[in-house]
């Protein structure tokens, strides 16, 4: 009798990888392309469709760490360029967008005070069931308090900050309760 060979869990397959390799000079080729373009949606579009046009998956860890890149050179400028890649990772990959990459946008908005922007942002974390961290609920809060929505800011409050922090006392973490505006 000859044994039957079975496939491992390792399988490779060609159309869906999740490899990081070659995404920091994929990150670099797309930091230059959208340092060099005028600031018009037509080009932006254009230039970020030809920088995908050859993979074979959306390049999401490259357009992450391209992100990371920018905001680590300041040049935030380019506003109009990080929003129109968001879109584009948005609407190509809305299932596996992670928690950091919302945030990282979330940050981009909240640096040039642009409040109705993080409420879209945030809003589409909310649709995708994503659950933002504690930064990125304060970020969001303050977005609503400066709209003028302050009821809205205690519900995101209320709905995700936990109700505990920890501190260090005396060497240790400690978990105590979270004092909220709420409770009198």
């Amino acid at each position: 009798r000859k044994p039957v060979k079975k496939s491992g869990k390792n399988e490779h397959h060609l159309w869906k990888k999740r490899d990081s390799a070659g995404s920091g000079q994929k990150a670099l080729n797309l930091v230059r392309i959208v340092s060099q373009l005028p600031s018009e949606k037509e080009t932006v579009y254009g230039e970020l469709d030809k920088w995908v046009a050859w993979e074979t998956e959306f390049p999401l860890i490259a357009a992450a760490k391209a992100l990371r890149i920018l905001r680590k050179r300041s040049q935030w400028l380019r506003v109009i360029q990080a929003e129109s890649l968001w879109n584009m990772v948005l609407h190509t990959h809305n299932r596996s967008i992670s928690k950091r990459l919302f945030s990282r946008m979330i940050s981009l908005f909240d640096h040039h005070s642009m409040p109705e922007k993080i409420i879209e942002v945030f809003a589409d974390m909310e649709e995708l069931c994503v659950r933002p961290d504690e930064n990125t609920v304060r970020k969001v809060a303050r977005a609503f308090q400066e709209l003028g929505q302050e009821d809205k800011q205690k519900f995101v409050l209320r709905r995700y900050m936990s109700k505990w922090k920890y501190i260090h006392f005396n060497g240790e973490r400690v978990r105590v309760k979270r004092h909220t505006s709420d409770e009198d």
